[in-house]
């Protein structure tokens, strides 16, 4: 039976710096990361609001946001006679407050005063930088069933995961009764739960297993806002500690795909497994797509016997007796005559070059890959230029570099936005 969702806001969280990305969120906010070649991250959850018939969404943003503000613009445009919408929330100077967020509870308390609609009495606060599916009715469903005054979504994981996510203990009747942030192994003896002991919950597993934090949370409006009513900064780390002691916090356990995607070499990861066979995260699912902009590209056209194998190649592509195996291939990417790519996310191009364009560059490469090259487990990000007779080497096990035209970070090649990485050289 359909939830009703019109009484619900969905908050998404967007506004971090993204370090851990880094150089990929150097000039744009980490929700606004391409992703599978036509997708931004933001994609993800917004579709997810979508496709569970929450339409009220607000995206919370800080830094590097202009292209993440173009993109909704574009991407997220609903009927004039419908209630429905896509917001940002930019932070703003106000007379109360001069400085930046100080965290994500932070964040969203200095937007508490948007939330205006008396009829609201859900709020869906949600990560910009998670890869799943995840209907979120089923989520409501958990909150009003267990008379919850916060509902926290958990997946089962592995104990030796636990150090990089916030794990949950819960009792018997799947109450919620302690949270620690990113456990040593000392803490984890004791947040170990049986595989078997969740089945009533519709869960599959088996041995012992963790409850990981998917940093999606449901509260009821007016909890919120008192669970807001102080000066802590973060949701982990500070507020839902807090709740899980004052109110009624109960779990929604999942068990699908689920990823973080906040780091190069989960975010490579991520994209590597999209390339297989059977794809863990699949983007096509019949009545439900991840939404993205329209951009009304030709077909991608694969020319003078190319090679490809196991790869998505995106809209306006141009490839030209190239090699491609195992790799993610962006809108109007270009890769020429005689190169190679394995294990390569290409995120092509914000526009064609024009004949003018191309004279006002003359000196450098063309955009995309020139011919001859030979590239191994890295990242090209937008308008990269890369010369003829490149060759860049998988990185693997070897320290994180800053180089003059690229970046090493957990072992993957970078290569930043706008870049150019001159003829024949060697990375």
């Amino acid at each position: 039976m359909a939830i009703d969702t019109h009484n619900v806001y969905a908050l998404i969280l967007g506004g971090g710096r993204g370090t851990r990305l880094f150089p990929l969120t150097k000039d744009r906010a980490k929700p606004a990361v391409p992703l599978a070649g036509k997708y931004r991250l933001i994609d993800v959850p917004i579709s997810n609001c979508i496709n569970s018939k929450i339409a009220k969404i607000f995206v919370l943003t800080q830094f590097n946001s202009e292209s993440l503000h173009r993109h909704i613009h574009n991407a997220y445009k609903f009927d004039i006679f419908s209630d429905s919408f896509v917001e940002i929330l930019a932070a703003e100077q106000t007379e109360g407050r001069m400085d930046w967020y100080q965290g994500t509870a932070d964040a969203v308390r200095r937007n508490l005063w948007h939330l205006t609609d008396p009829d609201i009495d859900r709020v869906l606060i949600l990560s910009g930088d998670q890869l799943y599916r995840l209907d979120f009715q089923d989520v409501l469903r958990t909150h009003e069933e267990t008379r919850a005054e916060l509902t926290l979504a958990a997946t089962p994981m592995r104990p030796e995961e636990a150090d990089r996510v916030g794990v949950l203990k819960i009792d018997r009747h799947f109450r919620v009764v302690d949270f620690v942030e990113k456990p040593d192994r000392s803490q984890v003896r004791d947040l170990i739960v049986q595989g078997e002991d969740l089945e009533p919950m519709g869960i599959k597993a088996s041995g012992p297993v963790v409850l990981a934090s998917m940093g999606i949370y449901l509260f009821n409006r007016t909890r919120l806002e008192l669970a807001l009513d102080n000066e802590m900064a973060d949701f982990g780390r500070n507020v839902i500690p807090w709740c899980i002691q004052h109110m009624r916090a109960f779990i929604h356990l999942f068990d699908g795909y689920w990823e973080d995607v906040g780091s190069i070499r989960t975010f490579f990861n991520a994209n590597m497994a999209l390339t297989g066979d059977t794809p863990t995260f699949d983007f096509y699912e019949p009545g439900k797509p991840i939404y993205t902009h329209p951009r009304f590209l030709p077909n991608t056209r694969i020319l003078d016997n190319a090679n490809v194998g196991n790869s998505l190649f995106s809209e306006g592509c141009l490839i030209q007796g190239a090699h491609i195996e195992r790799s993610v291939i962006g809108v109007r990417s270009v890769v020429c005559q005689g190169s190679e790519l394995n294990e390569v996310i290409m995120m092509g191009q914000d526009n064609y070059e024009t004949v003018t364009q191309r004279e006002e560059s003359a000196g450098l490469p063309a955009r995309g890959v020139g011919q001859n090259c030979k590239i191994t487990r890295a990242i090209i990000d937008k308008n990269a230029r890369i010369g003829d007779g490149v060759v860049i080497t998988s990185h693997a096990g070897k320290p994180n570099e800053d180089g003059d035209c690229y970046f090493v970070r957990d072992g993957i090649v970078i290569i930043p936005k706008n870049a150019v990485v001159p003829d024949g050289r060697k990375i």
